[in-house]
């Protein structure tokens, strides 16, 4: 940079520095100072001198850290000339050169932010840890593939273009290779000798200056050749992270020891643990000495103090500038990947004597360096040395070499691992030429095995691990030496294709190291039976378990490697069989041996009392060898070379032995002999079962069964078994089939053995059913799968995560379920709520076996009832006999055997015959059960062996000919299949009928099948005929059944008919009376209008519909009493549960500012609804005074709930909430329910709207006087005495006259106690009943409700009427009376001056001040409020006048204001296309232009030229319609009006002749345009065809709207002229972008994108606003307006009354008025906040390809937007539901009312 760039530079940052400073800068040139280091002798010298001159002048200059100016001047006086002496010339010029020559590098590199989303290809990923950036991904193939995203820790880079990472497609479209450049050259021939020296030179300079500054560790003095020219006394105190103690702590800490405040400790605690270090104190070192002693003392107490020193401010600022460095080697070496290979030569070269390399300096000081330090230098390993292949290798060995003490380091370390260089494992042991070559050349299996194991260090006297007493330190460590399991884990993903005798001879020797690690671990935790007392101290148990999950993927790929080679499995084998024998040769413990005889059978074994002796669920050897055995059965090298296998030498008593402990152990745990071991035991059990762990130990053993099985005389096997199970006294007896019953053993003994019988059955049918391993049974992968998968539907539909979860996971994460589910099952999408569901396909039901061997109790009962009731449903008896089972493999064919060994056939004829006594009471339906299961399963492997055979009597396997003979002599006892013929017939057997006929059935056709003649008929038929005969009976039966249930039906419904008919001619005069005032209603409607009775439904104004007395009554029961009342004014009160909320939901400004609540004024609303008072209900009526009573006992309940403890409840008492004690749906205040006023239509010529209105001005002309005499009055004192003014009275107006109030006491205090409670919250201010503002907030919120439901109705496509739920009808009722109402509670005067003000707006009246303009008024809201402020003032007025005229008038008035406020405001520039006007609604048209051009005279330019009246018209129509639904909608509610049924939405309506003074639309003559106006309207808001007309009749307004202004032309002109000469109405028009426009449009919630991916892309470039920079950890987006917020977290905390509030809570009151809706990004969570105490998460509207949501994305498969659940959640919003929502799902879950939510 030349000297004038250095100038400018430094007058920017002249403002900070010191004078003589500048000076020095601005004689500074960098192309100077690199040309002296060129003619340089000694480089090294000059470039410290200079860093030792500039360094402290520019870093660490005083307590706060300057970082921008720090960087500029270390960009001019240290970079630049770095950069200079690099390129040899200007650098921008020099850095882009190289970057032109450079080719592009086919490694993307990418490293990740925390937070940012990566995505992994479930098909062509070699292993889960191959990763994706976002930019990469989307420009690949694998986004039409299975993936999987997820979001970064941080670390971790792109692995795009890495050929090992990807099966097929590693290259994106950005890193797709050239084919013409020869990517084989070197880098380095592009540059200069030159330019390669000088690059050589400054770049081992800087290296070695940075990695000295970086690993140095005296805190006083630096290292020779940078002591500083002069050393000022100026020191920090600086405080480094640890993962020990809390925010709390260090916060709560630095406040005490440098008297800062909460939020600069906070600020302080959030740094250190960001980078690792932080200085908290500038100064001498006296005073930083003083600070380090108190934080030291200050957390020394639990655990180890913070660790803090006293550093020199030079030392602070050299380690500052080295990390700068080191972002400068970073941003260099992007330019070329020259620069890059040759940082990498000098960061790799030994030292001349052998030292070690500066990589390695760094990597052996790691755990000695802070977090940021860490973080840059593991970011430049990242850039460097793994993006150049060549380098990664050398890298790779360094670390292979230093591994045991990185690993050292590590566990001393007290930092998480993802700061620590030994997670770059990941990026070394994961590519797998990289890993076979660390494990030919450093060994490095057997280092990460051997390290593993020196770690653990605890054992016992067998040399297995004890975990017992294990200490929190302790504790900590094992954590961290887990981590070299996962290292493990990374070396073995990919199994070698090819093998050489040097990987052979290593994996061997690691194999070794991995058996003694298995040696450990054989028999560790063992667990004798307590007897007598309970276990006082639950044993540790769970260390082992971790341990055992941990390996289990290791286990499972060692043993993948091994049967990837032949001659590797048969060594590892040997080397298994012999470490198994090793763990057998201490075999004596408690075991003699003995004899064993039955049935003519005798075996020598020893005896082995489980249930006394010590016994242990880990046996990893024995499973090891089990697994590789299997692999020799599968790979077929136990048949091709038996000579190299030591198959003759095994034992297979000695094999069994230990895992038939383990089995017969779970047996006596369920049968409750293991009660008094207490928990851990119950644990380690369900985790031997569970599928985290069962492939390693449970299936393991059971295969080991069958490999001893398999290899012994099958009685033998089952002698041995029944001894284990400690049964063999019960079976071996010569009379067991009579001894057994009559045995008085005590009960519990007698359960136990029952239990015990049960489960060894069990296992027998689980060796010889369990076949679905290949190796086992003939059968592949995915068999076993698919099996898993139909026994898990079987028990019902499950989710695609609930199936996921239940079926075992590889190394990969992947279950290989997608690969076969479509072929057992079909999908079903789900609705709005639930989730997708997988159901079993009928043809895979076939398949079902009982007794699966992994369900568990609970399953194995669902799975029977279910599969059952699907046999019911489908005519079919329920028998569930097993399936047919694959054959065996050779190694394994004699299993089949045990089914017909003598032993067994003892065994199920014993309990056959216990079975046909049924008083007998020691044998139980599931034994029997499960012995006519093997007896099945026996007769089905003879059925299969005869349909296989060629000749019959070549089948050896001769079941039925065994359970045919009887006992022999002298017992004689009767043959199983005689037993089998008696049972078929008892009582007490009913429900195994259908199988023990199912068992006779097949033997009946096996047996034909042996005795047929070659030349007989196919098979089959023989036991079909009779099963026929059973089913036509059956099917008769049910027959009978369903008919006799039909006529069971009929008969009671002719009794109910007969009792309600005797009802009617009971109660015939009630129900009389009801028609009659039926008739009379309507026959006294048609009187008004002959026309039609179409025209009589009025709402409004003199010819309004008037309800008879029938239908003035109603009668309602109160839910806390159940009395019936009737609704009267004079009665006593009923009221309705509500709730009030301030809403912002149709507020078109946001950004408008709070009001101050004391001073607001909230009469007029303006137009952008900027905020509303909401109420709701839901329907409940009650008594006011038990409505009273119950509020009390709650409000009682939480004063003592708060002394007895402090959790909350879903609702504030405090605040006047409660739940409704009926539906618990959250109030907080009741509305009085009103009856219908009367009014009595007088017959006197009502006035018009000129007279009414003179008459109006006139009483309003003498209120004011009346107001300000009243005044005078209070201040008579002063005595002013001035004359007022006294105005005519109009007639029959009386101003002494006191209105009496018609209510009674208890709807007056109702009255008050709804107005107070709807001015509190509305204002957010105290109570204060007297308030004049009280009636204009209850006005407000039923002018704000009725607008919201209207636009609710427009929104969900539903008519005007009729379709809101009654409880929202009773709602509006209720409030629309009550504001009728609230001004008798009220002072008269205060209420008459509103209607003074109100009608101001209207009628400009020069007494009162400060009136708005039109544009500035909501004219619903006006309406409303005049509507119901007016009876103050007629209530003084006995003139007779109608108060439905003055109501009428009042609509035409503010009607007009309307359409003036629609012409202003929102005519758009017109549709080029003139439309022609099909003469339709020429009237119209002329008279809307008239009065638009009318405004344009009075206002001229403000208003632009349209000449266009259908435009016009258009415009008005669709503007004004909200306004006329919502008027129509409130006088219904208002005066009870019933409804036309064509805005009712009632299919009739449409069929019925339209009325006749309604104009009907007629056909289009000229073909120009639709009649329907609205065709061209909005898609929304087109009302159909007649819903204009019908609203303007039932208001009593013509449909042309227009003829209101152009009948009283004379009065309204003046009017016109003073609402356009409002002062602010022009300077309105002046601004458009402020103007709001009618129709307003609903409000929605943001748009989202269609693929979540985008929103956590989004959130990973989101920095927190407040902490500089920083990635915030909890994004957090508000779904109504799209801010980005940093969520539960310190930073961005802020006051908010009085109390610190989290970034949601806060901006909850700026958006929402308290309410507010959150995406939590990170967690996929949508969060619904109401106020500070309640909040609760809502299923996202994203969904995975399953129908499911993913909260906390912990499947990562892609999520989409589903839009039907996002409009729901924008329903509950529009419709003000979120706080109900809330309530409900803090009652249903009592964790969400403990929660914080107020920091979130």
């Amino acid at each position: 940079m030349r000297t004038s760039e250095v100038n400018m530079a430094a007058a920017e940052t002249d403002r900070e520095l010191p004078s003589a400073l500048c000076s020095e800068f601005l004689n500074f040139s960098a192309k100077d100072t690199a040309a002296k280091w060129l003619q340089a002798t000694d480089l090294p010298n000059e470039v410290y001198q200079h860093l030792a001159r500039y360094v402290p002048k520019i870093y660490c200059l005083g307590p706060n850290l300057n970082p921008q100016s720090e960087d500029l001047l270390a960009q001019l006086l240290l970079q630049a000339p770095l950069e200079w002496y690099l390129c040899g010339e200007e650098p921008s010029v020099g850095l882009a050169k190289l970057e032109q020559s450079n080719q592009p590098s086919q490694l993307c590199g990418h490293v990740f932010k925390v937070g940012e989303p990566t995505y992994s290809c479930r098909e062509c990923a070699a292993d889960p840890t191959c990763v994706l950036c976002m930019q990469c991904f989307l420009g690949s193939v694998h986004k039409e593939h299975r993936y999987r995203m997820t979001t970064s820790g941080g670390g971790g880079f792109c692995d795009c273009g890495d050929t090992e990472a990807w099966k097929k497609g590693p290259y994106c479209q950005k890193h797709e290779p050239n084919i013409s450049d020869s990517s084989q050259e070197d880098p380095l021939a592009n540059l200069s000798a030159d330019m390669i020296a000088r690059t050589y030179n400054i770049f081992s300079i800087m290296l070695r200056y940075a990695v000295d500054m970086l690993t140095w560790d005296k805190e006083e003095e630096l290292p020779q050749g940078l002591e500083p020219p002069e050393r000022g006394d100026t020191y920090y105190c600086m405080l480094f992270n640890d993962e020990v103690h809390t925010y709390e702590q260090v916060i709560y800490t630095l406040q005490k020891a440098v008297n800062c405040t909460q939020k600069e400790a906070v600020s302080f605690a959030t740094t250190v643990d960001r980078d690792g270090r932080k200085s908290v104190r500038y100064g001498d070192f006296q005073f930083c000495e003083q600070a380090k002693s108190v934080i030291v003392r200050n957390t020394s107490r639990q655990s180890k103090p913070l660790r803090v020193q006293v550093m020199h401010s030079s030392v602070v600022a050299h380690q500052c500038f080295a990390l700068k460095a080191l972002t400068w080697f970073s941003h260099v070496i992007r330019y070329s990947d020259a620069l890059r290979r040759i940082l990498c030569q000098v960061g790799l070269q030994k030292g001349p004597e052998g030292e070690n390399s500066l990589v390695d300096t760094l990597m052996l000081c790691d755990s000695k360096m802070w977090k940021g330090a860490r973080n840059v230098y593991h970011q430049l390993v990242m850039s460097s040395l793994l993006m150049d292949l060549k380098y990664k290798k050398l890298f790779a060995i360094q670390f292979a070499k230093n591994y045991q003490r990185l690993q050292t380091d590590f566990m001393e370390d007290d930092h998480e691992r993802l700061v620590s260089v030994t997670s770059l494992s990941v990026q070394l042991f994961t590519v797998p030429t990289m890993a076979r070559m660390l494990i030919t050349e450093e060994n490095l299996l057997t280092t990460i095995i051997r390290t593993f194991v020196d770690h653990l260090r605890h054992r016992d006297l067998q040399g297995r691990f004890q975990f017992e007493r294990y200490t929190a330190q302790q504790a900590f460590k094992f954590r961290r030496v887990q981590s070299l399991l996962g290292d493990l884990k990374y070396v073995l993903i990919s199994r070698p294709t090819e093998w050489t005798d040097k990987l052979r001879e290593k994996f061997l020797e690691g194999l070794d190291a991995f058996l003694e690690l298995m040696k450990c671990m054989q028999g560790m935790d063992p667990v004798v039976r307590q007897v007598g007392q309970h276990i006082e101290m639950e044993p540790e148990w769970e260390a082992a378990f971790t341990l055992q999950m941990k390996l289990t993927h290791i286990i499972s790929m060692m043993q993948e490697w091994c049967g990837s080679d032949e001659r590797v499995l048969i060594e590892a084998y040997k080397k298994c069989l012999t470490a198994l024998t090793h763990c057998h040769s201490g075999f004596a413990d408690g075991e003699q041996p003995i004899t064993l005889s039955m049935c003519g059978h005798s075996v020598d074994t020893i005896r082995y009392c489980i249930s006394q002796e010590k016994v242990s669920i880990h046996l990893p050897v024995s499973r090891l060898l089990a697994g590789l055995h299997v692999l020799l059965s599968k790979s077929e090298v136990a048949y091709r070379f038996p000579e190299q296998l030591p198959l003759s030498e095994l034992s297979p008593p000695m094999l069994i032995e230990h895992p038939l402990r383990c089995l017969v152990l779970c047996a006596q745990v369920h049968a409750g002999m293991w009660r008094r071991n207490g928990f851990s035991l119950v644990n380690q059990i369900y985790y031997y079962h569970n599928v985290k762990c069962r492939v390693e130990m449970f299936d393991k053993d059971l295969m080991m069964l069958q490999v001893g099985a398999s290899m012994m005389d099958p009685n033998h096997f089952l002698m041995i078994l029944l001894s284990r199970f400690e049964l063999f006294h019960i079976f071996s007896s010569a009379d067991c089939r009579k001894r057994y019953n009559r045995e008085s053993a005590n009960k519990d003994v007698v359960q136990q053995n029952s239990t015990l019988i049960e489960e060894m059955l069990h296992l027998i049918m689980m060796v010889v059913g369990e076949r679905f391993v290949a190796g086992v049974g003939q059968v592949d992968s995915w068999d076993e799968l698919k099996r898993e998968i139909i026994h898990q539907l079987c028990i019902r539909p499950m989710a695609h995560s609930e199936l996921v979860k239940a079926l075992p996971e590889n190394e990969n994460k992947e279950t290989g379920m997608e690969k076969v589910i479509d072929s057992v099952a079909s999908f079903k999408k789900p609705g709005v709520t639930g989730r997708g569901l997988y159901e079993l396909r009928p043809e895979s039901a076939k398949q079902f076996n009982l007794y699966f061997h992994h369900y568990s109790r609970a399953d194995q009962s669902k799975a029977e009832e279910a599969q059952r009731k699907l046999k019911r449903q489908n005519g079919e008896d329920s028998a569930l006999p097993p399936p047919v089972l694959p054959p065996l493999c050779p190694l394994f064919a004699s299993l089949v055997n045990i089914l017909q060994c003598d032993v067994l056939l003892g065994m199920l004829g014993a309990v056959l015959q216990w079975a046909t006594e049924p008083s007998g009471g020691h044998w139980s339906e599931s034994m029997l059960q499960r012995v006519l299961h093997l007896i099945g399963m026996a007769l089905l492997e003879e059925q299969q062996q005869l349909e296989g055979a060629v000749d019959h009597s070549e089948v050896t396997f001769n079941f039925t000919l065994k359970i045919s003979r009887p006992g022999e002599a002298p017992s004689n006892t009767p043959s199983i299949l005689a037993v089998l013929e008696t049972l078929q017939n008892a009582p007490h057997l009913e429900v195994h009928k259908d199988m023990i006929r199912w068992t006779l059935q097949t033997v009946a056709s096996i047996k034909t099948t042996r005795e047929r003649t070659a030349a007989a008929p196919p098979p089959e038929r023989a036991g079909g005929c009779q099963e026929e005969t059973v089913r036509d009976k059956d099917k008769a039966e049910r027959k009978r059944k369903a008919e006799m249930a039909r006529l069971r039906r009929e008969k009671i419904m002719a009794q109910m008919s007969e009792m309600q008919r005797h009802f009617i001619n009971e109660n015939k005069e009630l129900f009389q009376q009801s028609l009659e005032e039926l008739d009379a209603s309507t026959s006294t409607a048609l009187e008004h209008s002959p026309s039609s009775w179409d025209s009589v439904l009025v709402c409004v104004g003199p010819r309004r519909w008037r309800a008879g007395g029938g239908e003035r009554r109603q009668v309602v029961t109160c839910i806390l009493c159940q009395e019936e009342q009737e609704i009267r004014a004079d009665g006593r009160a009923m009221v309705l549960a509500a709730f009030i909320q301030r809403s912002t939901v149709m507020s078109k400004n946001r950004k408008r500012p709070p009001h101050d609540p004391e001073s607001y004024d909230p009469l007029f609303m303006h137009p952008d609804l900027s905020f509303g008072t909401h109420t709701g209900s839901c329907g409940h009526i009650m008594h006011s005074h038990c409505w009273q009573r119950y509020f009390e006992a709650v409000q009682a309940k939480e004063q003592r709930r708060q002394q007895r403890l402090r959790v909350h409840t879903s609702y504030d008492v405090e605040n006047g909430e409660f739940l409704c004690p009926l539906c618990e749906c959250l109030s907080n205040t009741v509305i009085p329910l009103l009856p219908l006023t009367k009014t009595s239509c007088s017959n006197s010529e009502q006035p018009g709207v000129m007279q009414w209105l003179s008459t109006t001005s006139q009483q309003i002309r003498v209120l004011h006087s009346a107001h300000r005499r009243a005044k005078a009055t209070s201040a008579a004192e002063t005595g002013d005495g001035e004359s007022m003014e006294t105005h005519p009275l109009p007639e029959g107006f009386r101003l002494d006259h006191t209105p009496v109030n018609p209510y009674s006491s208890s709807i007056k205090e109702m009255l008050t106690t709804f107005g107070t409670a709807t001015y509190k919250v509305g204002l957010k201010v105290h109570p204060n009943e007297q308030d004049p503002r009280v009636p204009i907030m209850c006005w407000a919120s039923c002018a704000y409700t009725i607008q919201s439901v209207e636009r609710l109705l427009v929104d969900e496509d539903k008519p005007l009427f009729g379709s809101l739920p009654c409880r929202q009808d009773d709602c509006l009722s209720s409030l629309a009376r009550f504001g009728s109402a609230c001004w008798t509670v009220s002072s008269l005067a205060a209420v008459q001056s509103h209607f003074i003000r109100l009608m101001a707006v209207l009628l400009p009246d020069p007494q009162v001040e400060n009136s708005p303009c039109i544009l500035h008024v909501d004219m619903f809201h006006l309406l409303v409020s005049l509507v119901l402020s007016y009876p103050a003032v007629h209530c003084q007025d006995s003139s007779g006048l109608s108060i439905d005229v003055a109501q009428l008038h009042l609509l035409h008035l503010v009607t007009v204001a309307h359409l003036v406020q629609i012409l202003l405001t929102s005519v758009q520039v017109e549709l080029t296309m003139e439309q022609e006007s099909g003469g339709v609604e020429e009237e119209e048209e002329e008279s809307v232009c008239l009065l638009y051009n009318t405004l344009r005279s009075h206002l001229g330019s403000a208003l632009r030229e349209v000449s266009s009246g259908w435009h016009l018209w258009r415009t008005v129509r669709l503007g004004i319609l909200p306004f006329l639904r919502g008027a129509a909608l409130f006088f219904h509610h208002l005066h009870g009006v019933p409804t036309p049924p064509e805005l009712s939405g009632n299919p009739s309506a449409s069929s019925r002749p339209p009325s006749l003074p309604l104009r009907t639309p007629c056909q289009n003559p000229g073909g120009a345009r639709p009649t329907c106006l609205m065709a061209f309207s909005p898609a929304p808001l087109a009302p159909g065809v007649g819903e204009w007309e019908m609203v303007c009749a039932y208001l009593s307004l013509p449909s042309n709207l227009l003829q209101l202004f152009y009948n009283h032309q004379e009065l309204l002109q003046p009017l016109l002229q003073g609402w356009c000469s409002h002062p602010s109405l022009r300077q309105c028009l002046r601004s458009p972008e402020t103007l709001i426009r009618f129709p307003r449009e609903s409000n929605k919630l943001i748009e989202l994108p269609e693929d979540y991916s985008a929103l956590i892309n989004q959130a990973s470039s989101f920095t927190c606003p407040k902490s500089g920079g920083d990635k915030s950890r909890a994004p957090t987006l508000c779904l109504v307006c799209g801010t980005m917020l940093c969520s539960q977290s310190y930073c961005c905390q802020t006051e908010l009354e009085g109390e610190d509030v989290g970034a949601c809570t806060a901006h909850t009151f700026a958006c929402g008025s308290g309410v507010g809706i959150f995406l939590r990004v990170r967690e996929s969570q949508v969060l619904f906040l109401a106020g500070k105490t309640k909040g609760c998460f809502y299923a996202p509207p994203y969904l995975d390809d399953y129908g499911e949501t993913d909260q906390g994305l912990r499947r990562g498969n892609p999520l989409h937007l589903c839009r039907e659940r996002y409009r729901k959640i924008q329903k509950l919003w529009r419709q003000h539901s979120i706080t109900e929502e809330i309530g409900h799902a803090q009652e249903a879950n009592q964790t969400l009312v403990g929660i914080d939510w107020q920091h979130l």
